[in-house]
């Protein structure tokens, strides 16, 4: 099965440097996918929306404080030149709410995304209101401008797109699916610089191989992600 050519999930992105697009999206399968019809893309210019000579976007903040806040009039403008078309308004902020792989999935089985990305010191909040913009953050820390962001949002996406990996279960044993992180991954040689691949692996036995990878995904997230761990304990008392 692949994606519908005839209706391709489509991402738009609102920035004020449309030369970052498609940046990293234009390579390895994510690029080929494109290329391959199976998702399109554009880039609308924030900046085409100033009525200022000088193609400023942004003015002081209200009440005082550092740092400068896009303007209202032209990032409203700008996302009212853009079709929704069922897509969700995505801004991309460090105050937004987590990006978890189960939203991933649900914007992957939509229509696609339209991708807002911040600068400065944010979005006037009128805005964000008024198009009722889903807030979403990538991590905890903070980048220049939301292009990465959008860009690392995007990708998570198409790669779950029909037609885009090779194999249809290649996505099934990731971290998050099942709420815990991956399993160690091994390839050959089988010795490599005195370090040998787990017996267990090389051994064809199928179930103690499962049992083997549930058993460190459970002590990889214990120790990485007390988060994520304490979550899967409760939803299901598995794990040591």
């Amino acid at each position: 099965m692949t994606q519908d050519v005839q209706n391709p999930w489509h991402m738009t992105a609102l920035t004020l440097f449309p030369d970052a697009f498609p940046g990293v999206l234009d390579v390895s399968v994510i690029g080929a996918a494109q290329k391959n019809h199976i998702w399109t893309s554009d880039v609308v210019d924030i900046r085409d929306f100033s009525s200022n000579k000088h193609r400023s976007v942004d003015d002081t903040p209200a009440g005082g404080g550092p740092g400068m806040v896009l303007r209202a009039d032209v990032a409203g403008k700008a996302i009212e030149s853009v079709a929704r078309n069922g897509r969700p308004l995505i801004y991309l902020t460090p105050r937004g709410a987590p990006l978890t792989q189960k939203r991933v999935r649900e914007l992957a089985t939509g229509p696609g995304v339209i991708v807002f990305c911040g600068r400065f010191e944010g979005l006037d909040e009128r805005v964000i209101d008024a198009y009722e913009m889903e807030e979403v953050c990538i991590g905890d820390f903070v980048l220049a401008g939301g292009e990465i962001a959008a860009q690392a949002l995007v990708e998570a996406c198409v790669r779950l797109l029909p037609g885009v990996l090779g194999a249809a279960d290649s996505t099934v044993d990731e971290s998050f699916e099942d709420g815990l992180l991956e399993y160690p991954l091994y390839a050959k040689p089988a010795k490599w610089n005195g370090r040998t691949i787990p017996d267990v692996l090389r051994s064809g036995n199928h179930k103690a191989i499962a049992d083997w990878r549930k058993d460190k995904q459970i002590e990889t997230t214990k120790a990485r992600r007390p988060d994520l761990y304490k979550a899967y304990m409760r939803k299901t008392g598995d794990g040591k």
